[in-house]
């Protein structure tokens, strides 16, 4: 089962919305889905650092 989402409200800058746009588009998915996984990549980057 799919975990549950949350909506948030979040101010970027916008040369930074502009190019996550662009990213979200060459990988055929929304703008919320593609910073849910960078975010997801992030974080486990972070975590397995050491």
């Amino acid at each position: 089962m799919k975990p549950l989402k949350k909506k948030v409200s979040i101010t970027l800058d916008e040369d930074i919305i502009e190019k996550i746009k662009e990213m979200a588009e060459n990988c055929d998915r929304s703008f919320s889905q593609y910073i849910n996984l960078v975010l997801k990549e992030h974080i486990h980057l972070v975590e397995n650092k050491d």
